[in-house]
């Protein structure tokens, strides 16, 4: 089935008296909502006593749990000892997320830096193929790991890209975030058409199966020159993406994927709109 849910606990979270994510669990399933994203952005600090008790109360929630890695992964660093850390902090998701008890690692795969767009993206793509080597090493082929889609146009992560680099294994997973994609390309997605080519493009190069239940990141981002600028909420009127579009592109090709919210402070009530929004959509 489809999911819906946010990434991290907003306004209203703590507005409430909430202090802790072990309360998030019944917070997400109070408000309808089926999934939550744990970010290890600034780093995987979560003992492994607390991420099994937060674990335990999600599983009691009948709510599912992904984690998304450090912000600072750069598998196109061009120093070896920088891309170490970047294994071991997917490496370090993917073990505290057994403990939660979920299956989904969302990472960033890049930066271009200095070097040329294909130069950067063959070292990514490489040193995919390494991570993927320690992810069998050490037992996680049961995880999906999700490079995810990126909003400015300075870091490796276009959809094409995501791609390849998922036809790399079967373990990697698109992890396709509309507004980063809505961002870097000024606008391009507005009609359950701009989504339906992108999605169909997703499925004829990897297939249905590996598509269907993807991971979906959605927000309204600002953006300029050189793409994403910051996240926005729901209330948003001038740069999007709309999310109506898409509800109907995924019920017309039957695909179930984890959406994840990432509005600014507002995401679990955006979340409970997109699914409001997908439940009341109809499609021929």
């Amino acid at each position: 089935m489809i999911k819906f849910g946010p990434s991290g606990n907003g306004e209203a979270f703590y507005a409430a008296g909430y202090k802790h994510t072990t309360e998030a669990a019944a917070y997400c399933r109070d408000l309808g909502l089926d999934c939550y994203e744990y970010s290890f952005g600034r780093g995987v600090n979560l003992s492994e006593s607390k991420a099994v008790e937060i674990g335990a109360a999600f599983k009691n929630a009948q709510v599912e749990i992904s984690v998304h890695a450090p912000y600072f992964i750069n598998f196109a660093n061009p120093d070896d000892e920088a891309a170490e850390k970047s294994y071991n902090y997917v490496l370090a998701s993917a073990a505290c997320l057994k403990l939660l008890g979920g299956n989904r690692v969302v990472f960033h795969p890049a930066a271009q830096g200095k070097a040329s767009r294909d130069e950067a993206v063959a070292k990514t793509a490489d040193r995919l193929k390494i991570l993927r080597d320690l992810i069998y090493r050490n037992g996680y082929e049961d995880i999906m790991f999700c490079p995810e889609t990126m909003g400015k146009l300075a870091q490796i992560g276009t959809l094409e890209e995501i791609v390849e680099f998922c036809k790399i294994d079967n373990c990697y997973t698109p992890a396709v975030d509309f507004g980063h994609i809505n961002a870097r390309e000024h606008g391009s997605l507005k009609t359950i058409s701009d989504y339906k080519t992108r999605l169909e493009y997703m499925i004829g190069e990897l297939g249905y199966e590996r598509v269907k239940n993807i991971h979906v990141h959605f927000s309204k981002i600002m953006y300029g020159g050189k793409g994403e600028i910051k996240h926005l909420t729901f209330e948003d009127a001038v740069y999007g993406p709309e999310f109506e579009p898409l509800a109907i592109a995924l019920k017309e090709l039957k695909l179930e994927p984890y959406i994840v919210s990432e509005s600014a402070g507002t995401q679990a009530e955006d979340a409970a709109e997109m699914k409001r929004i997908y439940n009341s959509v109809d499609t021929q």
